[in-house]
């Protein structure tokens, strides 16, 4: 059964960064965003199993699920299998997935994060690709596919293995397509030549393409005075063939207006916009910068707590501004309810799941001595 992509909206509602008071999912304010977004005539929505620590999906059912028509949205989610101890656990997440997001079935379903080593040999292991399949056969999800964190030799294998694959979600915007670790460009170069349909995350690389280094910005605005910086980044994106949708983690109302002004008359790439990219693109390379998504898949597992994006978001601004007072006062205020950069105990197990293979101890060691001091 192929995907549709008449039917996909360019712009996806994804659900991992959703507006919060005090570290609870703001209900009212969710509902208003999913409102605003539907009568865009938009209508996909990406959730997983542990966004917001399991509340993700549970925000989902009440926001979405309960006020509107199931067949007038498109829902999607992921099995994670490093929540996995034995191949029975497949279905035990699923089914607690269907019960948090009070569905009887999903439009897609992906197995969430494949990379290279044990993550993959886990997912073989507990033969994951056949309950894909199964699901499908039995209706309980439409088109089945997988999100990916991995090498381009990988993704090229498992196309290669398993023509079942409708839809393949990967990490994609124009700061990472050179990047020798994400390697964006040459993954989207296998799913081209697999003709595999692309779902986008981190189109604005967690927010840090929102804005752009004085040069760029100044080139940009020059040339579009009324748009915004980060929706240079999410034509980029969407401008490519064979992206299906482009996910967006939106937490604000200024976020989801803009991101669907940039879509709903979109206008692909001049070949004046695409030179002004690859100038930015060249002013970021020589930026140093710690390549944080802030996707947080490293806090959950932190053993002293540490909250190691936002960490991260203070050592980036010493590093391009060399500027110390803000981002130590930041600071202090940070770690006075979570840990310290300088508590790490070096276990691992943030490196272990960062999709973007940071060396997440080492660079806590430099935030430690150049925040701390």
């Amino acid at each position: 059964m192929s995907i549709d992509l008449s039917k996909m909206p360019k712009l996806g509602f994804g659900l991992m960064r959703l507006p919060e008071n005090d570290k609870v999912i703001d209900h009212e304010h969710l509902c208003r965003m999913v409102d605003e977004y539907m009568k865009a005539g938009m209508n996909y929505f990406d959730t997983a199993f542990m966004y917001h620590d399991g509340r993700s999906e549970v925000a989902i059912r009440e926001a979405l699920v309960k006020r509107y028509p199931r067949e007038s949205f498109m829902l999607t989610d992921k099995l994670p299998v490093w929540m996995m101890k034995n191949e029975s656990d497949r279905e035990r997440i699923f089914n607690e997935q269907l019960s948090r997001c009070g569905v009887d079935y999903f439009d897609i379903y992906l197995l969430h994060s494949i990379e290279d080593g044990s993550n993959y040999n886990n997912y073989v292991k507990y033969n994951c690709f056949a309950f894909l399949q199964q699901l499908q056969a039995e209706g309980r999800v439409k088109h089945i596919g997988f999100s990916f964190h991995g090498t381009p030799e990988l993704l090229d294998k498992i196309l290669s293995e398993h023509t079942e694959i409708e839809v393949v979600q990967i990490q994609l915007n124009y700061a990472d397509w050179e990047n020798p670790v994400v390697q964006s460009g040459k993954l989207y170069e296998v799913l081209r030549k697999h003709d595999v349909p692309m779902l986008i995350m981190e189109p604005v690389k967690g927010g840090t393409l929102a804005s752009a280094p004085e040069e760029a910005d100044k080139l940009m605005r020059e040339a579009r005075p009324n748009a915004s910086i980060a929706s240079w980044a999410l034509r980029f994106v969407g401008s490519l063939p064979g992206v299906m949708t482009v996910l967006s983690g939106m937490s604000t109302d200024e976020q989801m207006r803009d991101n669907i002004s940039t879509f709903a008359h979109f206008e692909p790439l001049t070949e004046q916009d695409q030179a002004i990219i690859a100038r930015t693109q060249a002013i970021l390379l020589n930026q140093n910068t710690v390549a944080c998504t802030a996707c947080r898949y490293c806090t959950e597992g932190c053993p002293m707590g540490i909250s190691i994006p936002d960490v991260f978001k203070a050592l980036n601004t010493v590093r391009l501004y060399n500027e110390e007072f803000r981002p130590k006062a930041f600071y202090r205020e940070l770690t006075l309810n979570t840990g310290k950069a300088s508590d790490c105990v070096a276990c691992g197990q943030c490196e272990s799941v960062c999709p973007q293979h940071l060396p997440i101890i080492e660079l806590l060691q430099e935030a430690a001595e150049k925040l701390e001091g």
